[in-house]
C-alpha cells in the first residue's frame, strides 16, 4: 500500500494510524516534496475512478485564488496538479489496482476489508 501523505494533516495522521492498526504494510509518500508524475497521477485517478477535478481541494486557498471560477480540461488540471501538488486532496491510500480518498477515513478500513 502507498499513503499519499501531507505530516501536517491530521486525517493523514489517523489515516496512517488505521494502517498501522489493521497491521498494514505501507509506504509514505510526501507528495508535497514528491509530487507525482503524469503518469502517476492519471494512474491514480484510474485506481479512483474518478476524474482530476473530484480530488482538488476547492476550499484551498490558492484553488479559490486562482481556479475557482475558471474552467480547464482533464488534462490541463493534471498539469496543474503536478505544479500545485497541495491541491490533491489527502490522504489517498493505494492498494495494487484501487485507491481511495481517506475523508472519512473509515474509507480506508472500506479498501482494507476488501483486500482481505
Amino acid at each position: 500500500m502507498i499513503i499519499y501523505y501531507n505530516p501536517r494533516c491530521s486525517k493523514c495522521r489517523e489515516a496512517v494510524q488505521i494502517l498501522e492498526k489493521n497491521k498494514c504494510e505501507f509506504t509514505i509518500r510526501e507528495y508535497l516534496k514528491k509530487p507525482p508524475t503524469k503518469k502517476e497521477l492519471r494512474e491514480l485517478l484510474a485506481k479512483l475512478g474518478c476524474k482530476p477535478i473530484d480530488i482538488i481541494r476547492k476550499k484551498e486557498p490558492l484553488f479559490i485564488k486562482k481556479f475557482l471560477k475558471k474552467k480547464f480540461e482533464d488534462e490541463e488540471w493534471i498539469q496543474i496538479l503536478i505544479e500545485h501538488p497541495q491541491l490533491i486532496e489527502r490522504p489517498i491510500v493505494i492498494d495494487g489496482y484501487k485507491a481511495v480518498i481517506g475523508r472519512p477515513p473509515e474509507l480506508i478500513i472500506d479498501l482494507i476489508k476488501r483486500k482481505k
